[in-house]
């Protein structure tokens, strides 16, 4: 292979080196490089060994670009090999597609087409929450039903005109609908601009209000043993005033004791209640 290579280039009057190990090759070496390689695969024909060993050295001399553009995605959760074997697939793509005679360096030319196609991946691959494989295979295919049918109908499609489209039941086009919502998500810290004087706010203060309530939740757990402490008419006296919302009086009757025995004795259970809480914080 190396002699025909070599035959191949003397007879176009341009002669390329052979490279062992084309990613070891410093960076700004492979930029000189890979202007000469790219001028040589443009004549060469496809399919040749000499076109090979031009594009695959080309590649492999330009990996450098992928690993850059993959480190922007460092911190994304996915593993780095994958991510570098799609940039791969976008530098692949670059190379392919790059014109010699426009004006341009193909470093700049193939970087978006490296970070297009990692982002492309993401897009494809990720989830914002976790939902089975077959809702998430439901999603794709709902997403080409939908733009088919909005292209062939003109407008949105029913969920019985997608249903019948891909072969499934509404029920379950419905069922991939809401799946597809957990397939992005919104910061709740994120801002929303509206038609308000106020500019932006966030959007955690568009999707709920504080429930005081709450703060309660934990004076419930820790009043309950203390309540549970008290005898039994204590105990009735709590629950014909707090549950039964009976007047003083009422209860009074009730138990058969004054309107003002009972004042005194809400005060003390109370109390002894408020100590008990107060000691447990």
């Amino acid at each position: 292979m190396t002699t025909a290579l070599g035959s191949a280039m003397t007879h176009s009057g341009t002669e390329l080196p052979q490279i062992a190990d084309p990613q070891k090759i410093a960076p700004q070496d492979a930029r000189e490089l890979t202007r000469s390689f790219l001028d040589r695969l443009a004549v060469l024909e496809e399919g040749t060994h000499e076109y090979q060993y031009v594009r695959n050295t080309l590649i492999e001399m330009n990996m450098s670009l992928v690993r850059f553009a993959a480190r922007r995605f460092r911190n994304s959760g996915q593993d780095m090999e994958d991510v570098v074997q799609v940039g791969t697939i976008g530098l692949i793509k670059a190379i392919d597609r790059f014109e010699v005679s426009r004006e341009v360096q193909f470093t700049s030319f193939a970087v978006p087409y490296i970070v297009g196609e990692i982002k492309r991946f993401f897009r494809d691959t990720s989830w914002s929450v976790h939902v089975p494989r077959r809702l998430q295979e439901a999603r794709a295919e709902l997403t080409k039903a939908d733009e088919e049918l909005r292209s062939r109908l003109g407008r949105a499609p029913r969920v019985s005109e997608l249903a019948a489209l891909m072969n499934l039941t509404e029920e379950q086009v419905v069922e991939a609908q809401i799946a597809a919502n957990g397939y992005h998500s919104a910061s709740l810290d994120a801002a929303v601009t509206g038609d308000t004087d106020e500019g932006e706010a966030a959007l955690s203060e568009f999707i709920g209000e504080e429930d005081t309530a709450l703060e309660l939740v934990e004076d419930f757990h820790a009043l309950g043993p203390l309540v549970a402490e008290l005898d039994e008419r204590d105990r009735r006296i709590l629950h014909l005033k707090f549950v039964e919302e009976r007047t003083q009086a009422q209860i009074g009757e009730e138990l058969g004791v004054s309107q003002m025995h009972i004042s005194r004795l809400l005060s003390r259970i109370l109390a002894r209640l408020r100590s008990g809480l107060l000691a447990t914080d």
